[in-house]
């Protein structure tokens, strides 16, 4: 009997996944539990309907991640610190203190768990920090660190 699959199975398949499974087993532990229906022509039909719904959302946020790519792309960011002689300043900079400045001076929202940071910004000036919007889109942020005053 062939199944489509409305959540993932261990060692059968994932969701959406079209498989072909023995009667019995499929009467009695797919069905019932709600893990697949019968892959007949109206569910095949939902089926397709809902991967080019998916399709569509997913090139959609694509579409908006690159868009505020761009957008990151031409801001700086203006991040102050405490520091001694010399330069040399008091701890570091991190990925949420940018996040804060960067809603406070922009007003864009980004989350402090995409943006990535080689190293602790340790010193005074500017620098380039990625954030990762989406699986395919990584933008660059400059970010410029100050004395505080």
């Amino acid at each position: 009997m062939k199944v489509i699959l409305t959540e993932d199975v261990k060692k059968l398949g994932k969701k959406g996944d079209i498989v072909e499974v023995s009667d019995g087993y499929a009467r009695n532990y797919v069905l019932p539990k709600k893990l697949g229906v019968e892959a007949n022509n109206t569910n095949m039909n939902d089926l397709k309907l809902k991967k080019a719904n998916e399709e569509k959302i997913a090139k959609e946020q694509l579409e908006a991640a690159k868009a505020f790519a761009k957008e990151l792309e031409t801001k700086e960011v203006l991040v102050s610190i405490k520091s001694g002689e010399g330069g040399r300043t008091f701890g570091s900079v991190s990925s949420k203190e940018i996040a804060e400045a960067a809603k406070a001076q922009h007003g864009m929202e980004i989350d402090k768990k995409k943006i990535q940071m080689p190293e602790a910004i340790k010193s005074l000036g500017v620098y380039q920090v990625n954030v990762k919007l989406h699986p395919k889109v990584t933008a660059s942020l400059k970010v410029k660190v100050q004395e505080a005053k």
